[in-house]
This record gives structure tokens, C-alpha cells and sequence, in this order.
């Protein structure tokens, strides 16, 4: 990855300010129109505020240079906060939105203004498919000729998958709450907005769910895309001196940053000096070809690795 690409925040920074215009936007329709689905989607958009600015956060943090105490640097503090906004989308997003599904189900009440609900609700639909076009377009850019659903699943840009994520569960979110306000004022029925706000609260937790899985192996320590390894061993089948790569080790230190640990067979007739001067070359050809790998440790032995 580039650098560039893996420092980049725009993409955050973009969502943080759509949603605050949103969540604004909703509080007014909410008071207006005495929703409760309106009352959760601004909940939501409130929520995703947060949980932006501690994204925010995270990469700041994670481009923090190497030091004695840790020294591997401190990439892994995006996954962290990336963990912390899974939380809070389940908690805070989610739970409270089934509560007060329950709540409004059980104490139905009429919806008011509801052309204030509806416009707005338009309005940030306009806005959340915007960023989440946006956060399609970033996604297509680091994926490549990956399939989509295969790059959800393995790539390690945990901060461009929550946002992702967000945006995605924002816009069916509001596809729910636009369907339960119109249900709830044509059929004078105020269970309808009770169920859609219940509906919005289960969407935002299986995405939690599903972001709280994937940035959890992350965080404990997951081996980097499998390519690297594929590179790096066509590295050694280039180098006679080497006979057989017994082992490679690596884990992703944070989006775009690699440690690989490896163990390899050299010639038997190698003297120590030769087999310094080996490994250094080894090394920059790793490097040169894999960019991201940024610590690497040799280890020469003549066992087979167990």
C-alpha cells in the first residue's frame, strides 16, 4: 500500500462533517414530527460522530514513529479505536434503538409534520449515499481486481471498512425510517414507527457485529496477505545460495505496516561473513518488492523448521 493511501483521512474527515450536517438535520425532524425511528436515527447519526472523530484518533496515533517501549511503533491503535467504534455502533447505536423500538411499539403515539420528517429524511438519504459512493470509490482504489465481498473480509485498512460499514447501515437506516414514517401516518398506526426504529437497531448491530469480528483478528495479531508470502518466496527461488525457505512468519502491524520473521536453508560452504552479506541482499529484495513489510528477521539454519 502507499504510503500516502494508508496515511490518507479524507475519506473519515468527509463522513464526520456529512454526518453532523445529518445528525443536525435530525434532531429537528425528530422534535417535529414526535418519531421514534427519527428520535433513533439521530441517535445513529450523533453516534457516528463520535465514533468518526475517534477514527480520527486512531490514525493520528498509529503514525506515531517507533521508541524504546514500542518498538514496532503503535500502528495497531487504529484496529484499537476501530474496536472501540464497533462498541459503541452496537451499544450506543444499536441497543438504543431497539429500546425505543420496544418503547414506541408497546406506547404507540402519532407522527406529526410528517413533511418535515420526510423531507429531511430525503435529504440525508442524498447525503449518506454521497459518502457511501465516496467510500465505494476509496474501497475499488486499495482493492484492485479483488472481488469486493473478499476485500471486506481480508484487508487490513480497518478504518475504511468502519466507515464503510457506517455509511452502508446509515443508508438502509433510512430507507427503514422513510418506510415506517409513511406506514405510521397513512394507517394512523404508531406501531409501524415502533418496528422501524426495532428494524434500524438490528441493521446497526449485525454491522457491528461483523466489524467487531474482522478488526478483533487484527487487533490480537493477523498475518498479512498471503501475496507477500507468495512474493517473497519467489525471491528465495531466485537466489541459488538459498536452498529452501523453510519459514515465514508475518503479522499486520497496523494498515500498511508488516513484520515477517523467516527462517531459510542457505549452501552448506557459506562463511559466516557470506551468509551476512546473503541475508542483507535477501532483505533489500524483500523490501524493493514488498514495500510494506517494514521490520524483517533472517534466521539461517540448516533443520527443517517444526
Amino acid at each position: 500500500m502507499k504510503k500516502e493511501e494508508k496515511n490518507n483521512t479524507g475519506h473519515i474527515i468527509q463522513s464526520l462533517l456529512v454526518n453532523l450536517l445529518i445528525a443536525s438535520s435530525k434532531g429537528v425532524a425528530a422534535f417535529m414530527t414526535g418519531s421514534g425511528a427519527m428520535l433513533a436515527e439521530t441517535i445513529h447519526s450523533f453516534s457516528d460522530c463520535a465514533n468518526q472523530a475517534l477514527l480520527l484518533v486512531g490514525v493520528k496515533q498509529s503514525q506515531r514513529p517507533p521508541n524504546k517501549k514500542h518498538p514496532l511503533g503503535y500502528g495497531r491503535a487504529v484496529y484499537f479505536w476501530s474496536f472501540m467504534v464497533a462498541m459503541l455502533l452496537f451499544s450506543v447505536g444499536g441497543m438504543f434503538s431497539i429500546y425505543e423500538g420496544i418503547h414506541k411499539y408497546y406506547n404507540p403515539e402519532p407522527v406529526d409534520h410528517i413533511e418535515w420528517g420526510i423531507g429531511i429524511l430525503l435529504f440525508s438519504l442524498a447525503l449518506e449515499g454521497y459518502a457511501t459512493y465516496s467510500n465505494l470509490v476509496e474501497l475499488n482504489l486499495r482493492r484492485g481486481s479483488t472481488g469486493l465481498w473478499q476485500y471486506l473480509k481480508s484487508t487490513k485498512d480497518s478504518d475504511l471498512i468502519v466507515i464503510f460499514g457506517e455509511n452502508s447501515a446509515a443508508v438502509f437506516g433510512l430507507v427503514l425510517a422513510i418506510s415506517a414514517l409513511l406506514a405510521s401516518y397513512y394507517t394512523g398506526d404508531g406501531h409501524y414507527d415502533g418496528l422501524g426504529s426495532f428494524a434500524i437497531g438490528v441493521v446497526l448491530i449485525l454491522v457491528a457485529i461483523f466489524l467487531s469480528i474482522k478488526v478483533k483478528s487484527l487487533l490480537i495479531g493477523e498475518s498479512a496477505d498471503p501475496v507477500i508470502n507468495h512474493l517473497v518466496q519467489k525471491q528465495a527461488d531466485k537466489n541459488p545460495e538459498i536452498l529452501e525457505l523453510i519459514n515465514c512468519i508475518t503479522i499486520q502491524q497496523g494498515p500498511g505496516e508488516v513484520l515477517m520473521c523467516l527462517k531459510i536453508k542457505c549452501k552448506y560452504d557459506l562463511t559466516a561473513l557470506q551468509i551476512s552479506q546473503l541475508i542483507n541482499k535477501f532483505e533489500a529484495e524483500i523490501r524493493e518488492c514488498t514495500p510494506e513489510v517494514k521490520w524483517i528477521y533472517i534466521e539461517p539454519d540448516l533443520q527443517e523448521w517444526k
